[in-house]
């Protein structure tokens, strides 16, 4: 675990180095480049943020710590005349060690893999009609800590895809608002177990889902302060078929507070309902519950 942050160090140090070196005119031609060439605009950010904590005889107890969270969100638009083609891939993984035993104590804080494309035509200036396709999943298996051997997700367990055609509202720059009363949404769990006992929400046995509703999307992103961006987005869906007053939410926001150049903290949070998946209770069970995550870390970050 140690090598794997130091080699991490390392490679944002030297990262960070290179990319010193390119002069101001380089950046602006670079930029300009960017903007024009064949209506596309490309960037993203990456960050690689660090926590640590460590006790040695302190009388009111602890657990040594190091987490190492790396988050990246790229993106890459056309637009020319009516037509607007705009895609996302945000990208997250974290870890975190806890105690000594590096062999027992590694846990998974964050995994998420989340592309979307939106293909939009010009129908007023503030309007287009729109297409969108959404993929969601993540990298790795999740655990039911602190029993790290009963796998409880996966990739594609779930998987979610999404396709929805409606109205994009574009009144400025940072705020995009979708709202799509034709969608179709799957869900994949391609893992045998976790498909015969029914997770997230397939028939047991089953490894796909397929439904049928509305949706709404707003995604909102703009420099609120000096140094300072937030970055958010909601999602609604209802199933017309099979409890449509129960919306599924899922809500996101990334704070990110530039500290200078290439040191940063970043406060992402991401909250979840989704009525037909049970979540595992302390007191033993499933139940419907919200879900919440929170990751709060300072290090690395650079913008391109």
């Amino acid at each position: 675990m140690k090598k794997l942050i130091l080699t991490f160090i390392f490679a944002g140090l030297i990262f960070g180095s290179i990319n010193a070196q390119v002069t101001e005119k380089e950046d602006a031609l670079k930029k300009a480049n960017t903007d024009t060439i064949n209506g596309w605009k490309k960037g993203g950010m990456f960050a690689l943020t660090f926590g640590q904590s460590s006790f040695t005889n302190w009388a009111a107890g602890g657990i040594n710590s190091v987490t190492l969270n790396g988050i990246s969100n790229l993106f890459a638009n056309y637009k020319k005349d009516k037509l607007s083609w705009d895609n996302t891939l945000d990208l997250g993984y974290g870890i975190q060690n806890l105690g000594k035993d590096e062999s027992k104590s590694t846990q998974k804080t964050d995994d998420k893999f989340d592309f979307s494309s939106k293909l939009g035509i010009k129908a007023t200036d503030k309007l287009y009609y729109a297409a969108l396709m959404n993929f969601k999943t993540q990298f790795t298996n999740g655990y039911n800590y602190p029993d790290d051997s009963t796998v409880i997700s996966g990739f594609m367990a779930p998987g979610y895809l999404l396709f929805a055609a409606g109205i994009d509202y574009r009144p400025n720059k940072n705020l995009s608002v979708f709202i799509a009363p034709a969608t179709s949404k799957t869900t994949f769990v391609n893992n045998q177990t976790l498909a015969d006992a029914g997770a997230y929400g397939v028939e047991a046995g089953k490894k796909v889902r397929s439904e049928f509703g509305g949706y709404f999307k707003a995604v909102y992103s703009k420099d609120i302060m000096k140094n300072v961006n937030l970055n958010t987005k909601l999602g609604l869906f209802s199933n017309y078929l099979h409890n449509p007053q129960n919306i599924d939410v899922d809500w996101e926001v990334l704070l990110a507070m530039k500290i200078n150049k290439f040191l940063t903290a970043n406060l992402s949070t991401q909250l979840l309902y989704d009525d037909d998946i049970l979540v595992p209770l302390e007191g033993g069970g499933t139940g419907k519950r919200i879900q919440f995550k929170e990751i709060l870390g300072i290090g690395f970050s650079v913008k391109f």
